[in-house]
This record gives structure tokens, sequence and C-alpha cells, in this order.
């Protein structure tokens, strides 16, 4: 990270070095956006999307643009604002569940309690309720084996490594083969089954019905719901542990947010309406992925000999561009390292223009990630539920870095939860105690019950 933060003072358009290979580094946000939005020049491919295309096949994201738009319109119904809308209750429904077990002084693991999250809601979205909790479990964890072994894969131009059965390798490919299975097992159920209002229903459909184009594939009914799962489980659960994390290390932002859900929730769940009422929830969510972008590097291939920044570039050559050096150059971010969710704020006179063009965590044109409303979405409320009822504490001693690898976050992020309210998750407005929020709990409480039974401390 410190090596892609030093390239900006080199110039906008940085040639390095990766091994053997001659890689140009794209620093200036004007010329990044410049790439994105010529995906005909510059298309998704380099060794990171070749890999990619290894584990998740010709999907959405590792499609060459020539197939890409096709891919595109049939999916895009399943992302469009009104389906978002409807999956607020499900997204509210799943955060409560995954913190309704806590208990007052555990210590919980909120990596793993986010991917359990994000797991349950995207297989909800995609598979309405065809997993059960022990091929949920394993999903889970063949996706955690999968994102510590790509980002290798990604970056190291040679196989021959990858190919030697260490006990690494072969749990990556058991991972790989167990994730795979899993899926291959859903679609043939549910070409049995009853026919769902789900992607996979939407992609089964088209399997049946080519119209004036080709029908969908066996094989790309599998690839997009293999890509969307990896692409929508895990990225946006680093994003809410990050944010867990931000805010406990900066208390007055956290006592803004729990100011905030109090307020707008009063302990209920949210709802569609709440969404635009939690502005500075929403506003922590995006500070996050600007601080700490799941997705923090990308290549791009070129298709014909361009010029950029001034600088002629061949047919074939690989551009690069990271979101985390864009949200962290001092020149378009000033200090970047401190988490400020008041950037975001509506009407906020902290972000200029400029600012939010330099902001891309789920990039631009016409690869514009297809999920980023729902992972916004997702992420504001499950932060807003689980604020609603807990404050995650760092345990004592330094917090440990995020670490890179196909993206950014912690893997592990050990907190300690501590009840904000007396009203156990889940309880319905009416049936909440009308004691005031002044009452402290008696401190000779039992501490099997403390979980549900806790101090306010709002």
């Amino acid at each position: 990270m410190a090596f892609l933060n030093s390239l900006p003072a080199r110039g906008d358009l940085v040639e390095i070095r990766l091994g053997p290979m001659r890689a140009w580094m794209v620093c200036h946000p004007e010329l990044v956006h410049r790439m994105l939005m010529d995906a005909r020049t510059f298309d998704k491919g380099g060794s990171q999307y070749d890999r990619l295309r290894a584990l998740m096949g010709d999907g959405l994201v590792t499609c060459r643009q020539e197939a890409h738009r096709r891919q595109r319109t049939l999916l895009q119904p399943g992302f469009r604002a009104s389906r978002v809308a409807d999956y607020t209750q499900l997204m509210g429904e799943e955060a409560e569940s995954v913190c309704r077990g806590w208990r007052a002084g555990q210590r919980i693991d909120v990596s793993a309690a986010m991917m359990a999250l994000t797991t349950r809601v995207t297989s909800r979205v995609l598979l309405s309720d065809s997993l059960d909790d022990a091929r949920a479990a394993q999903i889970r964890s063949a996706l955690g084996t999968i994102v510590r072994g790509l980002f290798v894969r990604t970056v190291v131009p040679v196989d021959a490594p990858f190919r030697v059965p260490t006990p690494a390798n072969r749990r990556y490919r058991r991972a790989v083969d167990r994730l795979h299975g899993i899926i291959d097992a859903v679609i043939a159920e549910r070409r049995r089954g009853t026919p769902r209002d789900d992607v996979l229903g939407t992609l089964l459909a088209a399997a049946l019905d080519g119209g004036e184009d080709a029908a969908v594939t066996e094989q790309e009914v599998h690839d997009q719901l293999i890509t969307l799962l990896i692409t929508g489980v895990e990225t946006t659960a680093l994003c809410m542990a990050s944010a867990f994390s931000l805010l406990a290390q900066h208390p007055e932002t956290e006592r803004h947010l729990h100011s905030e859900v109090d307020t707008v929730l009063g302990g209920r769940r949210p709802g569609l309406d709440d969404l635009p009422r939690l502005a500075y929830t929403r506003s922590a969510v995006t500070e996050t992925l600007r601080h700490s972008p799941p997705g923090w590097l990308f290549t791009r291939v070129t298709t014909r000999e361009t010029e950029l920044a001034g600088c002629r570039i061949p047919r074939g050559a690989t551009l690069l561009y990271s979101p985390y050096l864009l949200h962290h150059d001092p020149a378009s971010f000033p200090d970047p390292e401190l988490f400020l969710p008041e950037r975001w704020l509506p009407g906020s006179e902290r972000t200029t223009a400029a600012q939010h063009r330099a902001m891309l965590p789920f990039a631009t044109g016409s690869r514009k990630c297809i999920g980023d409303a729902f992972a916004m979405a997702e992420a504001t409320v499950a932060v807003a539920t689980i604020s609603s009822h807990w404050r995650l504490r760092h345990p004592p001693g330094p917090v440990g870095q995020p670490r890179p690898a196909v993206t950014l976050g912690p893997r592990s992020l050990p907190m300690i939860c501590e009840p904000r309210s007396r009203i156990p998750v889940g309880t319905p407005p009416r049936a909440r105690s009308l004691t005031p929020r002044t009452t402290v709990t008696s401190r000779t409480q039992d501490p099997r019950t403390a979980g549900d039974n806790g101090v306010d401390g709002a």
C-alpha cells in the first residue's frame, strides 16, 4: 500500500515492472475515468482476469466487452432500484438473525459474522431458499479459502507453482470443487422444482427461451451464479467489517451514527422509507469504501494501440488502476487517512465534484458493478440494524491493519459485544418497555442474561 501511495508523485501514468511483465499504473482520476469509459479500447483482461475466468468462467465480471451487453441485459432486472427496495426487508431480517445470539462481553469474529450475513442475503436473492444452513456454511468456508488463494494466482505470471500438490494448493482446489458442486446441485434441484422469482429463475427461464439471441447455456447459468456469489458475498462483508472496526476507533463518529439509528429506527428493523433518513449511516459506509475499498486493484488490457497521458500504449498492454490509490491521494482527499463520514453528507462542503470523480469503489462506465445499489443498501441496513442493538469494541492491544489479497479488508476481526438497548432484537415497537433510557441496570444482574438486558450505553 505504501508503494501504491508513492506512485502519484512519479506522474499520472507510471510504468512499472511485475517480474518480466511491463505494465502501466494509471494514477490520475481523470485518466482512470477516460480508461473506464472506453471499455472497447481498455477491455477487461490481464493475468488478474485470466485467473478469475479459470474460477468463475465467462460471467458478467470476467467476460470480454463484446459479450458484456447481452449478459448485463439478462441480469439487470434483478438489480433495478425497485428490486433492491424489495430486498430491504430480507436484509434487515438477516442482519437481526446474525446478531440475535450475541451476548454481552462475548468476543466474536466480526468478519465471519458479516460473511454469514452476506452469504444468506446473496443466496436468498440469487437462489431463494435453495441453500440450507449446512450448504450456506460450506459456501462461506469455501469462499474464504478461495479468496486467500486467489490473489497470488492473479499476480504470479506462471501456473507451475499452483500445480504442485502443496497443502495450500490442495485446499484451494477442494474449495473450488466444493463451491462448483454446490451450485451444480442447486441448479439441478431447481430444474426439477417449481419456478421461482429470483436470479436463478431468470437464468433458467432464459435458458429455455433463446428469443432472438442464442439461448443461455447451462454453463452460463452456472458461471453467472458463481460470479455473483463470489463478487457479492466477500466484498460487502469486508466493507461492513471495516466499518465496525473504523467506528470503534472513532468514538465521536460512532456516537453520531448511534444517535441517528436511535432517532430513525427506535430499535425496530429498517424499512424502505428509512433508508433516505439514514444519511449519516450511509455516509459512514461510503467513507469506509473510500478509506478501505474491498476492491483495491484492477487491470485492463488494450485492444488496440492508443495514447494515454501523452504516452503511446501498445496493443495488448496491461494497465492497472487502484481505487485505494485514488481514495488515498491527498490531492483528491485532504487527510486521506482520517475517517470522516461528513465528507459524504448531502450538501456537505467537504466534497467537490472532482472528489466524487476520484471515488471509484464500484468502477464506472458500462462495466460499473451491477450490484452497487444493492451493496450500498445491504451495508447501510446491516450497519444500522446491528448498531441499534450492539456496540462493538476492539479488544485491548493494537488494531491489525487490513491485509491485501484479491480483496482488501480484515480476514479475521475479533471484537467484543456491548449491548446498547434493553430491547431484545426483533421485538415489535409496540412491545417495548417504557422505562426511561436513563435507567441503569443493576450491577448484580445475572451475567447469563446480560446479553438480553444490558446497560443502555447510548
